[in-house]
């Protein structure tokens, strides 16, 4: 014994900004870790949790992009949302995509140990909006859109995509799903991705008889799930630091390759995924440019596909006529004197413009935009203070590969950390359930106390 008292550290308390997909599963993470005593504060205007622009639908027809056996919220357990969905009493398969709102449940449902049970004074959530953040050696604070202020040891900024609420009129944004009054009405959507299946497929299932007309640069559209046995890639098989188009190369033999031997292009895209940020971390900044000018669409529709039932909805529609697809830039929507909308594009390989006629125009355009016209207000923030910096390609506040912010001097905050489609820079592909799952899982583990000397 040395007579002083035994010291007693206090329970790291760590702030959430955002509540949705990205928010819960960090919660949920830090709550379980192994770290004791953790508490946590979710900052989230929303009036329910795990439900941000991807789960906040409540149409059955918007389905997961990802199979149930994919979608646990914890690596160790995966077989977590197949058992919740067991005991929620629905029916299902390993390989079935359910609709988003039944995971919005799930996601929520994950918190609720900790907001009814004998641990509850560990989470408390904040019905709010977070339109500042401060950091000093001693803490954070998280100033809110009421005046009030939250404090804590550290902040984890988990505020989704930055989406515009809505575009200018007299296009529709891509989360309003009010149809056109109209059953027979000439439909454009501007965008043929994931956002555009949700439209289309919403608007089959109203009865919607009038032309869906789709417009992008490319024309493609994402592919179909189908059964597929991921490659067992190891890291000394996949070729890091190769130019963008060696890579590219590569990848289509392994995708043939796997054709040739009975399986499909899937099992070669699946097998890299676990690869996909250190594949991005090992390409300089003109190879990530060169790769997201020429490249990304290509890989975002073979990695991000349609559930089955969306595509065959989708291939109906393209084969009675109803659906098409044209590849053209869009310039303009303008309505005319009638209430027809004038949407201008320019075909490709072509200066001239072309005009179509509208009734209803949906934008779907995506969700790379620019974060210091679009992102939450707390971001805009710590942008305009010099506080955070975008990434060189501007795809999301600029972060170690750890997570932390880095301001616009270069300094590394030692408290706040950007996770998921926030901050897509660092690992590029994090965007999708499994790999914010990973990502949250494994920041939990060295947060607060274990490794990272807070």
């Amino acid at each position: 014994m040395n007579g002083h008292p035994e010291r007693r550290t206090k329970p790291h308390h760590c702030i959430i900004i955002g509540g949705g997909a990205s928010g819960v599963l960090m919660a949920a993470h830090l709550l379980t870790g192994p770290a004791k005593g953790v508490s946590v504060t979710i900052v989230e205007q929303g009036r329910m949790l795990g439900c941000g622009i991807a789960y906040g639908t409540t149409n059955p027809d918007h389905l997961l992009n990802t199979r149930v056996s994919q979608m646990s919220a914890f690596p160790e357990q995966p077989d977590h949302f197949e058992r919740w969905l067991a005991l929620d009493g629905k029916q299902f398969s390993q390989n079935c995509f359910v609709d988003r709102a039944t995971y919005g449940r799930y996601l929520s449902s994950l918190l609720e140990p900790w907001q009814f049970g004998p641990e509850a004074d560990r989470l408390r959530c904040v019905q709010n909006e977070c339109i500042q953040l401060s950091e000093k050696a001693s803490g954070v604070t998280a100033r809110l859109a009421d005046g009030s202020v939250v404090t804590g040891d550290s902040v984890i900024v988990a505020t989704g995509h930055a989406v515009p609420l809505a575009p200018e009129p007299p296009m529709r944004g891509a989360w309003d799903f009010s149809p056109p009054s109209d059953p027979e009405a000439t439909v454009v959507i501007i965008g043929t991705g994931l956002s555009m299946v949700d439209h289309v497929v919403t608007l089959l299932a109203s009865g919607h008889r009038g032309e869906i007309l789709c417009i992008s640069r490319r024309g493609l559209l994402p592919q179909s799930h189908a059964g597929s046995k991921p490659i067992p890639y190891s890291e000394d098989q996949i070729p890091f630091r190769a130019p963008v188009s060696s890579f590219l190369n590569w990848l289509k033999k392994q995708a043939k390759s796997a054709e040739a031997g009975g399986g499909t292009w899937r099992d070669a895209v699946d097998g890299i995924r676990p690869h996909i940020a250190a594949i991005w971390r090992s390409w300089d900044h003109d190879a990530r440019a060169r790769f997201l000018r020429h490249a990304a669409s290509w890989w975002e529709v073979h990695r991000h596909r349609m559930p089955p039932n969306s595509a065959a909805r989708i291939e109906g529609a393209r084969n009675n006529g109803q659906l098409s697809v044209t590849r053209g830039q869009f310039e303009r929507a303008v309505v005319l004197s009638g209430g027809r909308v004038e949407v201008d594009i320019i075909p490709p390989g072509r200066q001239e413009i072309k005009t179509l006629l509208a009734d209803h125009v949906i934008d779907c355009r995506g969700i790379r935009r620019d974060p210091e016209i679009h992102a939450a207000p707390v971001i805009r923030d710590l942008l305009a203070r010099g506080a955070a910096r975008l990434d060189p390609l501007r795809l999301g506040l600029d972060t170690t590969d750890d997570a932390n912010l880095i301001a616009a001097d270069g300094q590394v905050s030692s408290r706040i950390r950007a996770i998921g489609p926030a901050a897509r820079g660092a690992l590029w592909e994090i965007t999708a359930i499994p790999d914010i799952r990973e990502q949250t899982f494994r920041l939990s583990r060295v947060l607060p106390g274990i490794g990272s000397g807070w």
